[in-house]
């Protein structure tokens, strides 16, 4: 076929690990006409503040940029730059520079890549945390067949098994899906949560990118959805006798400390689980852990200092204050002070930011970059693009 040549553009890929070499190659390979350029940086404070590791020169002839955290420190630094892609689900870190601020340049994020292995965490550590892994990791341990614990025997007698418990989605992207997915195939019902309503069939479809086989794309899963983004709404939703809260909404001024006190006192009603994956800020921390203690005051203690509940019918409401438990692998601040007291907050799960790490992740994050070069060309709207005066 003829045709004119691609003019030459150039990537600028600058992030905190070796260069992933054969994802160079084959873009590469694909899009011959496209320079690429690694810059290996590990995170910064601010990250469009100039850096000597990274000076402002080096974004001029950039078409696209790759990059976790590192901008240009201006507009005037990127003449050329036509795409900044980030590694991230989010630009909450990058939303009060002037390229943010100043500029229509389209940012994309890596939103869609972090559903599996954030999913297997949220039920890794949901199930941990029903199944009382912790006792049963002390039980080996100690090298005792703990049959002979008979506190600690009657906690596994009275576990509830997911089948009819109901999961609460805050927030129904592409991490609540999964999640929402793999809870379904458990047995658990599914609704779901949204800033704009989903009140016809194409509206609740997933229209970022989609890890081959997982999500929802369709948005068939949810048993009900509710939206909202006001207090009575979201009020309204916790109301639904949710036995598991999964917290997966961005974090911007609005959902700035989004659950609290009052939140908190209305999930009691069931003595929730909850979970966030999503950031730290979006939960008033104190009041988390002030419903985590009044629920654990609440409860016996068997052997070894493990709270043992009253037995009850998961399905019935309870008189007992406040949240069974929690699993937070994202904190307000970051990393979590050694001194502060959320972790020693009963039936508290605790991980330093790692939900969303695994080996697929480098490769999945330039697929949606690729994915967007391939729409670029065709003159097709691109996927994954933040949206300024949302904040994602």
């Amino acid at each position: 076929m003829g045709g004119c040549p691609k003019k030459s553009e150039h990537l600028l890929v600058i992030l905190p690990f070796d260069p992933p070499n054969a994802i160079f190659n084959r873009i590469r390979r694909n899009h011959p006409h496209i320079k690429i350029t690694f810059h290996q940086l590990l995170f910064a404070d601010v990250p469009w503040v100039a850096r000597s590791q990274v000076p402002s020169e080096i974004f001029h002839d950039a078409t696209f940029l790759i990059t976790l955290s590192a901008i240009p420190p201006s507009p005037k630094d990127c003449p050329n730059l036509e795409l900044i892609h980030f590694t991230s689900a989010g630009t909450n870190h990058i939303a009060n520079s002037p390229i943010y601020t100043n500029t229509e340049i389209p940012l994309t994020t890596s939103s869609g890549i972090h559903g599996p292995q954030i999913a297997e965490w949220v039920l890794m550590t949901m199930l941990a945390s029903s199944h009382h892994y912790a006792l049963l990791h002390k039980w080996q341990n100690n090298h005792r067949w703990g049959q002979d614990d008979q506190s600690g025997v009657g906690l596994m007698r009275n576990l509830h098994d997911k089948v009819g418990q109901r999961l609460g989605v805050l927030g129904y992207g592409s991490i609540g899906r999964q999640v929402g997915n793999v809870a379904k195939a458990m047995g658990m019902d599914v609704i779901a949560y949204t800033a704009r309503p989903r009140t016809t069939p194409e509206s609740k479809h997933d229209t970022g990118f989609i890890v081959p086989g997982t999500g929802d794309p369709e948005g068939k899963i949810p048993q009900a959805w509710y939206s909202g983004t006001d207090k009575k709404e979201l009020h309204h939703f916790l109301a639904q006798d949710i036995d598991h809260l999964l917290v997966s909404v961005p974090l911007t001024k609005d959902t700035t400390h989004l659950l609290g006190e009052e939140e908190f006192d209305i999930l009691s009603k069931r003595n929730a689980f909850i979970t966030n994956i999503s950031r730290g800020a979006i939960i008033d921390q104190p009041a988390l852990i002030a419903a985590l203690k009044a629920y654990d005051a609440s409860m016996t203690t068997g052997e070894g200092g493990f709270a043992v509940a009253p037995e009850a019918d998961m399905k019935a409401d309870t008189s007992i204050p406040g949240l069974r438990g929690a699993a937070v692998d994202v904190t307000d601040p970051e990393p979590l002070p050694k001194d502060d007291p959320l972790w020693d907050a009963p039936n508290c799960i605790v991980t330093p930011h790692i939900s969303g790490l695994g080996s697929a992740y480098v490769d999945r994050c330039f697929q949606v970059f690729e994915v967007n070069l391939e729409r670029r060309e065709k003159g097709e709207r691109l996927i994954n693009v933040v949206d300024r005066e949302r904040g994602y």
